[in-house]
């Protein structure tokens, strides 16, 4: 992702998840990115997500057929996760043809913004200020306001 205003929300968001984050046992919060100019098509995209997977790692896609949540059931979500002893959660985010059933199938869960699509930059902004969210609503942060 080159750099611009969204590379600069997230910077930010990750860096606030570490710090809220720390003291939780969540994080720290990694990025990954594969190199989609050597694949074409949702299934070779799916095979090489799969391989930046680390092992034991939870699949977490964001898709439009995935479960809508509120912010403080999705920080309940994550915690429930953090508990269970679960090492590591990868969130996955397709390109702009989504993600392959075969990927979807893998997943621990999926999750949805809303019913709209939305560009890859943007979900990647909003799932970083997310986590935040959540670490900062487990915390009893007044970041989030019900």
């Amino acid at each position: 992702m080159r750099s611009g205003p969204e590379r600069t929300l997230i910077d930010d968001y990750i860096a606030r998840f570490d710090r809220t984050g720390r003291a939780l046992s969540l994080g720290p919060l990694e990025e990954a990115e594969i190199e989609t100019r050597k694949v074409s098509g949702s299934g070779p995209e799916a095979e090489a997500l799969l391989k930046s997977v680390p092992d034991g790692a939870l699949i977490v896609t964001l898709d439009e057929r995935g479960r809508e949540m509120t912010s403080p059931e999705f920080a309940d979500r994550l915690a429930a996760w953090r508990d269970e002893g679960r090492p590591e959660i990868c969130f996955l985010i397709g390109g702009a043809d989504g993600l392959d059933a075969s990927l979807r199938s893998r997943a621990d869960a999926s999750i949805r913004f809303g019913k709209m699509v939305w560009p890859h930059m943007l979900a990647r902004v909003m799932l970083s200020e997310q986590l935040y969210r959540a670490a900062s609503i487990l915390a009893g942060s007044p970041y989030h306001r019900a």
